[in-house]
């Protein structure tokens, strides 16, 4: 949720931003009408209510006659109060519900626009030329069933489309890749966690996920939860409702946790293989800061996210996403995409978002300053991903059907240099 305080001193600025990301700026003026509303009701209530007080104290000290008129007057500002309590409250839930459906409000410099609207700032590493290698480059699915790391047909079999198992070494290269970004990020000074992934809906409302995407998030009606997408849900939610003591720096966790998206929009899309499925699994970095201090933490997000992709060996490049593919929390958010040989084409891996004060607002997390409580911001960014599977063995294929595997990964293997086709 947004800044009241800062909608009503800088309109213009929730305008440009409601304009940059594509959504109504009209909604704007909506929420001023219905803010002024509130406090007009809310205005008229007290001071009815403090008449009614008032009159309770001459009730008290009158007699005879003049005790039944004050009764008689007490009694009609009595449903004059409970009238005025009722509007009071209806414009505070009007103002609330129409608050709540505008995005965070992007940091300067974001790019205006939708997902196509994005700015490369730099590509690390260079894309093997597999022809002058004299390699044909196969997708990551023929090279998983080669490896019989992938099941697509049994996944399927079992769950459904956009199910999947993976097996031998494909489990054990999911396990190593996420064991390693949780080695990377507590090394960082993250504390680890393994989070719940169904969530009560105030908590996924309180993250953001339940405005434009909601038809992209499980529910379970029986129980009223919600399956989650990213442990950032079940991570934002961890605070909630709490002061935090932020004197000796953020608060960091990494949540593992098993994910879940209905992929609703994207028919079509990346349906060979495990590019886009509904259940995967992810290590994720969250922190609570000082509102101050989150660009700074922003950074750092993204400075271990190239640190990892380094380490793995894999081409990337990063862009800054533009505002209209922001989601409703974030006020800036960097991707890091791998390059995809077989598609000839950057396929995003890793994103960290600045979602400064809007989640804390809305799940009511703060910290003791100066000048008494304030919200505290919200930074989060993905550090190990089933997808990497995919980066990892269309890179580092050979042209007998083996993969390279680098050096942060070989623990996991018992030192092997490299994954071999299964005979």
């Amino acid at each position: 949720m947004i800044d009241l305080a800062l909608l009503r001193s800088n309109p213009d600025r929730v305008r440009d931003s409601q304009i940059s990301r594509g959504d109504d700026p009209a909604v704007v003026d909506a929420v001023l009408a219905a803010d002024l509303e509130r406090r007009t009701a809310l205005t008229e209530f007290e001071q009815a209510r403090a008449e009614q007080k008032s009159l309770g104290r001459e009730v008290a000290r009158a007699s005879g006659d003049a005790k039944v008129a004050l009764l008689k007057r007490t009694k009609e500002l009595s449903e004059t109060v409970k009238a005025l309590e009722v509007d009071a409250d209806e414009a505070e839930a009007k103002a609330h519900e129409l608050i709540m459906t505008i995005g965070n409000i992007a940091e300067p410099g974001v790019p205006a626009g939708g997902p196509d609207d994005f700015v490369v700032l730099r590509h690390e590493g260079t894309p093997r030329d597999f022809a002058a290698e004299g390699i044909e480059v196969r997708d990551h699915l023929a090279l998983g069933e080669g490896l019989k790391a992938i099941d697509m047909e049994r996944g399927a079999k079992v769950s459904g489309s956009r199910f999947y198992f993976l097996t031998g070494v494909g489990a054990q290269l999911e396990l190593a890749i996420l064991n390693a970004a949780m080695g990377v990020a507590t090394a960082h000074g993250f504390t680890p966690m393994i989070t719940p992934t169904l969530v009560r809906p105030e908590t996924m409302r309180g993250t953001g996920f339940l405005g434009s995407h909601s038809d992209e998030v499980y529910y379970l009606e029986k129980d009223e939860l919600y399956l989650v997408g990213t442990s950032e849900v079940a991570l934002a939610g961890y605070h909630s409702d709490e002061i935090l003591d932020l004197n000796g720096g953020p608060l960091r966790y990494a949540g593992w946790s098993a994910c879940f998206r209905r992929e609703a929009g994207s028919a079509g899309r990346d349906t060979r293989g495990i590019i886009r499925v509904h259940q995967f699994h992810k290590v994720e970095m969250f922190a609570y800061t000082r509102p101050d201090d989150a660009t700074a933490e922003h950074e750092r997000f993204l400075a271990i996210q190239e640190s990892m992709l380094a380490a793995l060996e894999l081409p990337y490049r990063v862009i800054d996403t533009a505002a209209g593919d922001l989601g409703s929390s974030a006020a800036r958010k960097f991707d890091c995409e791998a390059w995809l040989p077989s598609q000839e084409r950057w396929m995003e891996v890793t994103s960290t978002s600045n979602c400064t004060t809007f989640q804390a607002r809305r799940l009511a997390i703060r910290e003791r300053g100066e000048s008494g409580t304030q919200p505290v911001a919200t930074v989060n960014g993905t550090i190990g991903t089933t997808r990497w599977i995919v980066a990892l063995l269309e890179n580092h294929q050979q042209a007998d059907g083996s993969v390279y595997l680098p050096p942060i990964l070989r623990p996991f293997f018992g030192g092997a240099e490299s994954l071999t086709p299964a005979s």
